[in-house]
C-alpha cells in the first residue's frame, strides 16, 4: 500500500455529528473528499446549514445523508444508525462531534445547565459508541474519534468548568473503549483543539479582550480554522493511523507547551 492509500477513506462510511458548521462541517466535506460516504446529523435542521453540508459533500462525488439528531438521546441515536446502514449498507467511521456547554463555575453553575452540559458532552459520547460499536465489531476493523477539548487538560476558563469536567470525562471512555475494542480491530482516539474559529466562538474572538489574549497565547497569534482539525480526524481515520490507539492528539498551536 503506497502513501496515498494509507491516506485513503475510498468506500468507507463516515457517521459525523454535530455537523451542520464548524469542526463537524469540516471533518465530514474533508473525509468525503478523502473517499468516504458521509451520514451527517446535528440537533439545528431548520436553518439550513446541514442540508448545505450535505451537498457540498455530493459535490466531492460522494453521497451524504442529513438526519436531525439529539445526540443525548437513544432513539435519535438509533433511528440514525438504522437509516445510515439502510442508505449505505454499513459503518466504518464514528466521529463524536456534537457538545457544547452552560453554566458558570462549579459552585455557581444551575443543576439544569448541569445536566445539560453532561448529557450534550458525555451521554452523546457513550450512545455513539455503544449502539455503533456492534457494527464495527461485525466488521472487525473500525474508527472511533472523539473531539474532545484542551479544557480536558487544563480549567482555562472559569465560566467553562462544568464543560472541562465533560470533556476530562470523554478522556476516560477514549482509553477504556480503545482497550476494551482493539481486539475487534477498532481503534478509538481522541482530539483535543484549542480555541477554533467556528460560530460556537464568534462571541469570543469578536471582541479586542480576546484578540489581545490570542497574541498573547498562541505562538502564531491566531485561532485555527475548523479544517486543521478536519485533516487530524482524517488520519486518525484512515490506515496511516493503524498503529494509534488510546491517544489524545492535542490541537492547540502550542499554548499548552
Amino acid at each position: 500500500m503506497n502513501t496515498c492509500e494509507l491516506f485513503s477513506l475510498k468506500d468507507r462510511v463516515a457517521v459525523v455529528t454535530g455537523a451542520r458548521r464548524g469542526i463537524g462541517a469540516a471533518i465530514a466535506v474533508m473525509m468525503a473528499e478523502a473517499g468516504a460516504d458521509i451520514s451527517i446529523s446535528d440537533i439545528d435542521v431548520a436553518t439550513g446549514e446541514l442540508d448545505r453540508v450535505a451537498e457540498n459533500i455530493r459535490q466531492t462525488g460522494r453521497r451524504a445523508l442529513a438526519v436531525k439528531v439529539d445526540a443525548s438521546s437513544k432513539t435519535d441515536w438509533e433511528n440514525m444508525v438504522n437509516l445510515t446502514v439502510k442508505e449505505f449498507g454499513k459503518i466504518d467511521i464514528l466521529v463524536n462531534n456534537a457538545g457544547g456547554g452552560r453554566g458558570g463555575t462549579l459552585l455557581t453553575c444551575p443543576e439544569e445547565d448541569w445536566d445539560f452540559t453532561m448529557n450534550v458532552n458525555l451521554k452523546s459520547v457513550y450512545l455513539g459508541c455503544k449502539i455503533i460499536a456492534p457494527y464495527l465489531k461485525a466488521q472487525k476493523k473500525g474508527a472511533i474519534i472523539n473531539i474532545n477539548s484542551v479544557e480536558s487538560l487544563k480549567a482555562v476558563l472559569q465560566r467553562s468548568h462544568p464543560y472541562a469536567v465533560t470533556k476530562s470525562a470523554m478522556t476516560m471512555i477514549t482509553k477504556g473503549l480503545a482497550r476494551e475494542l482493539a481486539k475487534s480491530g477498532i481503534r478509538v482516539n481522541e482530539i483535543a483543539p484549542g480555541s477554533i474559529r467556528t460560530e460556537m466562538m464568534r462571541h469570543f474572538w469578536d471582541t479586542p479582550d480576546f484578540q489581545e489574549r490570542m497574541k498573547a497565547n498562541s505562538m502564531w497569534g491566531r485561532m485555527a480554522e475548523p479544517e486543521e482539525i478536519g485533516s487530524i480526524a482524517v488520519f486518525l481515520a484512515s490506515d496511516a493511523a493503524s498503529w494509534v490507539n488510546g491517544v489524545t492528539l492535542v490541537a492547540d498551536g502550542g499554548a499548552l507547551c
